[in-house]
């Protein structure tokens, strides 16, 4: 497991310090951003550290100074650090420190599983809010019914490519249909697909035989710039079957960039999967997360649970992490890969 070093990262700002403080350091935008994203990284991290020695150190000499109620809400924070520097040092891959692209799928279930996208896209951006996490959603497509067939959008924030691709697979919900008009109990499916957000074309190469680009008018919730025209641009790439969608900008140019974009961020996860399914065949284990079987299943009826499939991690408060609460099931993922890749 990768550990976290102060004096490794303070060194590696340093050099990042230097090379954004180079007259020609604008000259290349895209390595540029790159760099300078980077840096606020590092720099963010260091402060969270110093803070937390800074904390510790209070509560050292503070613990016969002061009562204790004094103490407890930098106890609080000291703990909740402490838990935040244990998952950074889980992040070790190429893509992990990055933004992400999520989409969500309706699967096998009708209207029942359209309807469970829309409430896994809802849990999702409720999650990210509370993590303080950015997020744009950039397509979705409404169901024939009710709920959406898909939504694909973007998560910005530091390290979360590596967190939420903790999600990334087949979810299945069990529950009393809203649908059916005799009440009974319905199986849905949604897929997650999170792939790592990649800002450079250089990144991933696409030939332009391999895709073919369908342009259709924009429709349902799309934001406030969809228009009326043919803007929304829908590009297939050939080759693997991958299909991506985008409607929310203000011209058909921009999004075919995004859609571009968001192409070559699902070849590059398409990549990664197929080096992690090697890996875990070289190790004689399976790989996590892909394949037919869903990764966690959601019970409402006749009982309520959680439980993830991967890791045997289970939530009572059903409710609750459909409102967000998910992060006991993304560290009990993040600690077993990590603990499989040892």
């Amino acid at each position: 497991m990768v550990t976290f070093d102060p004096d490794a990262l303070r060194a590696r700002l340093a050099e990042l310090d230097e090379q954004v403080s180079a007259p020609d350091f604008w000259n290349d935008p895209q390595r540029a951003a790159k760099v300078s994203a980077e840096h606020q990284r590092a720099q963010r991290k260091l402060q969270r550290y110093d803070d937390l020695v800074s904390n510790v150190e209070f509560l050292q000499e503070g613990v016969d100074a002061f009562p204790d109620e004094e103490l407890l809400p930098t106890l609080r924070e000291v703990q909740a650090e402490l838990s935040r520097l244990q998952e950074d040092a889980l992040f070790s891959g190429e893509y992990d420190g990055g933004d992400a692209v999520v989409t969500i799928q309706a699967d096998a279930g009708g209207t029942d599983a359209q309807d469970w996208a829309e409430i896994l896209l809802r849990m999702y951006l409720r999650w990210a809010e509370e993590r303080g996490f950015k997020t744009e959603v950039i397509e979705t497509s409404p169901g024939e019914e009710y709920g959406i067939k898909s939504a694909t959008f973007t998560l910005r924030g530091d390290n979360a490519y590596g967190i939420l691709k903790a999600e990334r697979g087949k979810h299945r919900l069990v529950r009393l249909s809203p649908f059916d008009s005799a009440h009974r109990r319905h199986t849905s499916f949604a897929q997650v697909i999170v792939a790592p957000l990649l800002e450079e074309a250089g990144d991933i190469a696409i030939e332009d035989d391999d895709i073919r680009i369908d342009t259709y008018r924009s429709s349902g919730a799309g934001g406030q710039h969809v228009n009326k025209t043919d803007s929304a641009v829908r590009i297939t790439h050939m080759p693997s079957g991958i299909v991506v969608s985008v409607q929310n900008e203000r011209s058909q140019s921009a999004n075919k960039e995004t859609a571009m974009k968001i192409l070559r961020s699902r070849l590059a996860e398409r990549a990664e999967e197929e080096r992690e399914a090697e890996l875990a065949r070289e190790r004689g284990g399976v790989s996590m997360g892909f394949g037919g079987n869903a990764i966690r299943s959601y019970v409402l009826h006749p009982y309520q649970q959680v439980k993830d499939a991967r890791t045997g991690f289970e939530v009572g408060n059903a409710q609750g992490v459909l409102d967000g609460d998910l992060d006991g099931f993304i560290r009990a993922y993040l600690l077993q890969s990590a603990g499989n890749a040892g």
